[in-house]
């Protein structure tokens, strides 16, 4: 069995590639010459040069593959179109690729986000068969992509998968919440009541390879997270117990958000790397409630997810202790 996995040196695709090795399938990863392979040093991969915008590097790189694993995109940029550019034309140059050099492929799986579908309204949990409505940049460019996917599900296995929020080893974004704690410092963004769905990473992977194995219909969506919501309070004191830190909760209003995201923004343009935090990111953070409905997947792939957040939160601020992240 052979594999092309995109964004393979990114936190996800890293260990995705890590575990189609173990299964002994054959990995090919689609690489930048400027990219980091830190996480992928050592391990018996076979590297194609390129990027989803390079046509040349994508037809050799899906040729003769049975999978495809699409977790290459951007998720902060300076300017809006980068997101459309990488998220939405890049996948468009992928599945076109798979339809002129490897029409046999057997699975397309590619790796979306809630942010596609847009926040779960109405306390109630966001469903595959609910309408998209997306509302950043990043929201908006991942749904292109997963258009782009779906007109070609009549000439192509496709399936779409959309984590909530990733957490675990080599993650920088939750990081950020760790590096707080970590500083006695407990922020609670926007609301108390706010809801969020997480997702461990070795959780994904194992929903993510069952939805390469499982025989499914083309086209099909699933939404991935461990099948809990949370409240953000609740997540800065879960973290903070698996830290065995105490911390001062603060609260941080809507407007302190977009202060700091126009400020980060601002700084950017000027150092010329995307922020943590931008206005994009910011417009995400202020909606009531990010939560979704795993029946689908439980249903049709047998996913079960196996990491509750308090142990998820441990493992991976032990990783950040060991790499002395923290």
């Amino acid at each position: 069995m052979k594999a092309l996995v995109t964004g393979g040196t990114g936190f996800i695709g890293s260990h995705l590639t890590e575990a189609l090795i173990r299964k002994g399938v054959h990995v090919r990863c689609l690489i930048r010459n400027t990219s980091d392979l830190r996480w992928l040093k050592g391990l018996p991969i076979e590297f194609i040069h390129g990027d989803c915008n390079d046509r040349t590097s994508l037809e050799k790189a899906v040729r003769g593959v049975d999978w495809v694993f699409h977790l290459a995109g951007v998720t902060k940029a300076i300017k809006e179109g980068t997101y459309f550019e990488v998220n939405g034309l890049g996948t468009e140059n992928l599945i076109h690729a798979c339809l002129d050099s490897n029409p046999r492929l057997q699975k397309f799986i590619h790796i979306s986000s809630q942010a596609a579908a847009g926040p779960s309204r109405n306390g109630l949990n966001k469903k595959e068969s609910d309408p998209c409505e997306p509302v950043s940049f990043y929201g908006r460019s991942k749904r292109a992509g997963e258009e782009r996917v779906l007109t070609r599900a009549h000439e192509l296995p496709v399936l779409i998968l959309r984590p909530s929020v990733v957490y675990g080893p080599r993650d920088k974004d939750v990081f950020a919440l760790f590096k707080c704690l970590s500083k006695r410092i407990k922020p609670c963004p926007t609301g108390p009541d706010q809801r969020l769905s997480l997702c461990y990473v070795q959780d994904l992977v194992r929903g993510i390879l069952l939805a390469a194995e499982t025989q499914t219909k083309s086209g099909e969506i699933f939404f991935l997270s461990d099948g809990k919501d949370y409240r953000m309070e609740e997540i800065g004191d879960i973290v903070a117990q698996a830290m065995g830190t105490p911390a001062i909760r603060i609260r941080v209003s809507r407007h302190m958000i977009w202060a700091i995201a126009c400020f980060s923004e601002t700084l950017s343009r000027f150092s010329g790397r995307p922020s943590l935090l931008n206005k994009d990111k910011a417009v995400e953070m202020i909606q009531k409630d990010w939560t979704c409905d795993i029946t689908k997947a439980k249903t049709l792939l047998g996913f079960e997810p196996g990491v509750p957040l308090p142990e998820g939160a441990r493992l991976t601020f032990e990783w950040y202790k060991t790499e002395k992240w923290l």
